[in-house]
């Protein structure tokens, strides 16, 4: 079995109005050495033994499912669980 950690993060050129809204608040609590915060998500998935490519899998999930990739981007590790 394998354990597959995937971040997914909204692309640069995409506006992150949640992630301003946190930057302002921070800086509000006293936090004024924030520069920028950038919201995303991360999945754990675990993937049982199989013969087929386990990164081609992921990549497939990640690219029908898991993101939008017209404004996300997406990273993975995967590790044996």
């Amino acid at each position: 079995m394998q354990k597959v950690k995937i971040y997914v993060t909204l692309k640069e050129s995409i506006l992150d109005p949640q992630g301003s809204a946190v930057q302002g608040s921070l800086q509000k609590i006293g936090y004024a050495e924030v520069t920028d915060v950038r919201i995303g998500k991360y999945l754990e998935v675990e993937i049982a033994d199989t013969d087929r490519d386990v990164e081609a899998i992921v990549k497939e999930m990640c690219e029908k499912v898991l993101t939008n990739t017209v404004i996300e981007k997406y990273r993975y590790e995967i590790e044996e669980a």
